[in-house]
Formats: structure tokens, C-alpha cells, sequence
């Protein structure tokens, strides 16, 4: 019999010792404080404005409206999973209890995959000579605000303890 040792402490009768130690409720509460949650919609609204830029200067850049337009479905592949995925996982559904939220989770985001590619193979019908590099521009584009965003998270509030 082959018996892998892990990396996990043991006390002297060999059981696992964890140094891990769950929050009191005041400790939750405390950090809930000291690290606000952030709204999904600040995304959604950056990724608004930034498809918007991104269609403004792919129509001014190469003079042609129908690479703004295409410019703007890549955009809004993007946004309008995004908006759906935030509406769904703020809802009430999805704040009742922790399986509900994972469950949400994941549904809303097959929606989102769905919604996109749907919005990707429509595109070709909604805009008369699609440019196909601009709609790919304008989907990386503003898809790069969710990194963005995390760039932008909120700081700890001033006069809080970090080591608390």
C-alpha cells in the first residue's frame, strides 16, 4: 500500500492540525467594512463608454460607417451579456443562500456564452460589409475592462486597520 504524505501539519497522534480559524461575526462584519463590496454595474458602464470609443474612432479612423458599425457589434457582444450576467447575479434568486448564488453563477454565465455568440453570428446579418477585424477589435477591446476594473477596485476605507 502506497501512502502519499501531504504537506498538512499533524499533531502527535498523527491527525491534521489546521490553522485555519473561521471569522466571528463581528470579524465578517468588521471586514465587509473595511473592504466594500463593488457594483457589477461600474463595469458595465465602463464597458458601455469604452465600446462607444472604441466604435468612434474604428468609424473616424477609417472613414467607413460600416466599420463603426461592425466596431459596435463586437462592443456590444460584450455588453449585453455583461448587463445580463450582472442583472442575474444581483437578483434576489441569487442572494438567498450560498447554493443559490453558485447556481446562479454558473446559469447567467451560460447565458452570457450563449448571448455572445448569438450576437457574433447575427452580426453578419444586422451590418451590410462587416469588417470582421473591427468587430474582433471592438469584443477584445472592451471585453479588457474587466481588467481594468480590477485595476480600479475599491481601496480599504482611511482609518481602518489592515492588520485588524
Amino acid at each position: 500500500m502506497v501512502t502519499i504524505d501531504t504537506d498538512a501539519a499533524r499533531d502527535a497522534d498523527g491527525k491534521e492540525v489546521s490553522d485555519f480559524t473561521p471569522l466571528t461575526p463581528s470579524e465578517a462584519q468588521a471586514l465587509r467594512k473595511q473592504y466594500p463590496s463593488v457594483s457589477p454595474w461600474w463595469v458595465v458602464a465602463a464597458q458601455v463608454l469604452v465600446g462607444l470609443l472604441v466604435t468612434l474612432v474604428a468609424w473616424g479612423v477609417s472613414g467607413k460607417q460600416a466599420v463603426g458599425w461592425s466596431a459596435a457589434c463586437g462592443a456590444m457582444a460584450v455588453i449585453v451579456p455583461a448587463a445580463l450576467f450582472a442583472r442575474g447575479v444581483t437578483g434576489q434568486f441569487a442572494s438567498a443562500n450560498a447554493g443559490s448564488a453558485v447556481l446562479s453563477f454558473f446559469v447567467w454565465e451560460m447565458v452570457k456564452i450563449f448571448v455572445t455568440v448569438g450576437i457574433l453570428f447575427t452580426a453578419h446579418r444586422l451590418v451590410a460589409d462587416l469588417s470582421w477585424p473591427a468587430m474582433l477589435i471592438g469584443l477584445v477591446v472592451t471585453m479588457k475592462v474587466y481588467w481594468l476594473a480590477l485595476g480600479f477596485k475599491r481601496k480599504p476605507l482611511a482609518g481602518t486597520n489592515k492588520n485588524a
